[in-house]
């Protein structure tokens, strides 16, 4: 009776070990026929691309590169001889066919940008648009990407962002971006060259102002890796200081709009928040007061939220 007990319990446990190692093995080095793979390469640390992009770049019939040379020394570096094929932003919409009837036929392909993820603000798009309309399927693997690796460190609020690409080239399109997103309470992100960073700050200090909160992450990953953030205007300055810090691959984020509530608010209204606060719920309280007042009991409330224990 022992022994059947703990045959029935061992068996399937072996199973479910084996599955696991299964879909793992899949995962990493299968690949499929007939299947758009979206790989993500490093932006800027070659420790940084996973082995699973590693497997699908060896294995793929083709890989769509933005740059075939610059992906070329990456390849290099990883003794990988997968045949590359030119696909960038003046070819994409003509050559989406073609990789399509390749895909058709069986073949599978990698598609890479020269530095992480594709389709972020570099080429991709259509053919991926092409390729679902097509009923092929696309197959993402997650990696490296800018935005992220500088949202994650730049301690401004992440629970709701928006990247917004890289900025126009000339003043008044700068200018009118940062007029639309003046009053947005998300944090934005935005690319930018270093040899117009200097001007795109000098726009946005018009627009928004020195106090808003901006931080630039530059040179992600790699050795001269910096993230700095402060006021706008004490941001400029800061960049002033030093040439280098005008140089490198860049991501601007920029605090989301916040109001001064309680410079809004009357004094008595707060006073009596505080008051009913001891008696009642926070929400109830501000209610009461709003009411008592005239003011908006979301304004009351949020006073509550950052200025009562």
């Amino acid at each position: 009776m022992i022994l059947i007990i703990v045959v029935s319990i061992y068996i399937p446990y072996i199973n479910r070990r084996r599955d696991s190692k299964q879909m793992t093995e899949h995962n990493l080095s299968v690949v499929e026929t007939a299947t758009l793979y979206i790989v993500p390469t490093p932006i800027g640390n070659l420790g940084d691309i996973t082995q699973r992009a590693l497997e699908v770049l060896k294995s793929v019939d083709l890989i769509a590169a933005e740059d075939t040379r610059h992906t070329g020394k990456l390849l290099s570096h990883f003794g990988i001889s997968s045949q590359t094929f030119a696909l960038h932003d003046h070819n994409e919409q003509h050559k989406a066919d073609l990789l399509i009837s390749k895909l058709q036929q069986g073949q599978s392909i990698a598609l890479v940008s020269d530095a992480g993820t594709p389709l972020i603000s570099d080429p991709g798009y259509h053919l991926v648009n092409r390729c679902r309309q097509a009923n092929v399927n696309v197959v993402p693997l997650p990696g490296a990407c800018a935005v992220i690796t500088a949202l994650s460190a730049a301690g401004l609020p992440s629970d709701r962002f928006s990247f917004e690409g890289f900025l126009p080239p000339k003043s008044k399109g700068r200018r009118d971006k940062f007029e639309e997103i003046a009053q947005a309470e998300r944090t934005c992100i935005f690319y930018e060259s270093p040899h117009r960073i200097m001007d795109s700050l000098e726009d946005m200090l018009t627009v928004l102002g020195p106090e808003r909160q901006v931080v630039l992450a530059r040179e992600l990953t790699k050795t001269y890796e910096t993230i700095y953030g402060a006021p706008l205007g004490e941001l400029i300055e800061w960049i002033k200081e030093d040439d280098n810090r005008k140089r490198g691959e860049m991501v601007l984020l920029i605090h989301g709009f916040r109001s001064e509530v309680k410079d809004e608010l009357p004094f008595e209204a707060t006073r009596s928040v505080s008051i009913l606060v001891k008696e009642l719920p926070l929400k109830k309280a501000a209610v009461m007061a709003a009411e008592i007042h005239g003011v908006k009991k979301n304004a009351l409330y949020k006073w509550g939220l950052e200025h009562l224990d």
